[in-house]
């Protein structure tokens, strides 16, 4: 794994969902290390996406590490399910759950490591009693639910809190920030404190892979 000041995990949701494995084959072939994947149940968010023999089929053919977004009603039902898929980070969203704890014990029992996510209307607060359990917190910068929306710059305000928090309690945790991550604010999105930038569309529509990278790298 490249050693890099900040970490790029794609969105497999902009894809190709005709063709899943060139999409990993071309994450893997830039040098990236994580690929972003969001699993929509139709009723936490307003779209459907994919479930866990996707995630198992897709194992099969790579070693990026899976970075799996569960936008998904009660997610504890199903943590062992996507564990065994091969999904090697699980992240639940305080929203969906009334047992936020429970969640994320269960994602560590497995072994894997545990994120919690906020929606742009949820405060930091909300979560800070589980902080010192997760491995990553991700700020979604969108409302949850479809790919292509533009990022919500208070989101920014929420990245700071959170990383100020890291730093005075000495948490080890990963800001991650998902939704209108883009060439025009990743600069200001790395200032903030995040750690890892989900893309979608931003990357998988750019005209040069490489030099989109490289600019978000830089």
């Amino acid at each position: 794994m490249k050693d890099r000041s900040v970490l790029i995990s794609p969105s497999i949701l902009a894809a190709d969902f005709s063709e899943p494995c060139h999409a990993l084959d071309l994450i893997s072939s830039l040098g990236l290390d994580y690929v972003h994947l969001d699993v929509m149940d139709g009723s936490f968010v307003p779209n459907i996406t994919f479930g866990f023999k996707f995630i198992k089929d897709l194992r099969k053919r790579s070693d990026l590490v899976f970075d799996v977004h569960l936008m998904i009603e009660s997610p504890e039902r199903y943590i062992k399910n996507f564990a065994q898929s091969g999904a090697d980070i699980i992240t639940v969203h305080k929203e969906a759950t009334k047992h936020l704890d429970r969640a994320i014990s269960m994602i560590k029992e497995e072994g894997k490591e545990a994120g919690v996510a906020i929606n742009p209307a949820t405060s930091i607060c909300e979560i800070e009693n589980v902080l010192y359990l997760v491995d990553y917190v991700l700020v979604m910068s969108v409302n949850p639910g479809f790919g292509g929306q533009s990022f919500i710059p208070e989101s920014l305000k929420k990245i700071r809190e959170l990383n100020e928090i890291r730093k005075e309690e000495g948490y080890e945790f990963r800001i991650m920030v998902d939704g209108g991550v883009n060439l025009n604010n990743h600069k200001a999105i790395k200032d903030a404190g995040a750690d890892i930038l989900v893309t979608g569309e931003a990357f998988f529509k750019a005209d040069d892979h490489e030099s989109f990278i490289e600019e978000i790298e830089s």
